[in-house]
């Protein structure tokens, strides 16, 4: 049975670095949603692997037609997820992971795109809002007034964890992973 994986956290948290490569273990049978964006393009991000980047325009025009699962505004910028994108590929068996903002969560709960033994919900929480503020500022992407509002952002975040089926505090990256896997063990492949 096709599992959406839904994961979510603070910006900044360190989400990608805990699930990058155990997605990549055959086992898991996962592939990553990419989802739409109107935000700009980092340099080390590709269009059609990263996000989809679209304008402001485009991403109406999706939300209008009915394309999204979900989608929200995050910190002056649209994401959603292309509902064309995660029906291919229950289709054809495989586990989907979704990375979005807790809005979204909300949303997909709401609208009963699966039954709940199809989901499986992660959130990825910081130490402390002053680590998650240096993690922040070592990325060098954005100014200072920006990662104040995702700091403001993660503060509201952590009052929805309570949605989530599990929470990873990430003390340590490799201690992260290591929950990771167990949960992935549990619930993908019935250990």
């Amino acid at each position: 049975m096709a599992k959406l994986i839904i994961i979510c956290g603070p910006s900044g948290v360190g989400k990608k670095t805990i699930y990058h490569d155990i997605i990549k273990q055959p086992k898991y049978n996962c592939v990553y949603s990419v989802s739409m964006t109107t935000r700009k393009k980092r340099n080390d991000e590709q269009d059609g692997k990263d996000y989809f980047f679209v304008n402001k325009t485009q991403f109406m025009k999706a939300i209008k037609q009915g394309q999204l699962l979900e989608y929200t505004k995050y910190i002056d910028n649209f994401y959603g997820t292309p509902k064309k994108f995660i029906h291919e590929k229950i289709k054809k068996g495989l586990n989907i992971v979704l990375e979005i903002e807790i809005n979204g969560l909300k949303q997909i709960l709401a609208n009963n795109f699966l039954r709940k033994e199809n989901l499986l919900t992660i959130f990825i929480e910081p130490t402390t809002f002053t680590d998650l503020k240096k993690r922040l500022i070592k990325r060098h992407t954005e100014k200072l007034s920006i990662i104040e509002k995702r700091i403001q952002q993660a503060k509201w975040e952590m009052k929805a964890k309570n949605l989530f089926q599990y929470v990873i505090t990430n003390k340590k990256v490799e201690v992260a992973q290591k929950e990771l896997i167990s949960i992935f063990n549990k619930e993908l492949l019935k250990e």
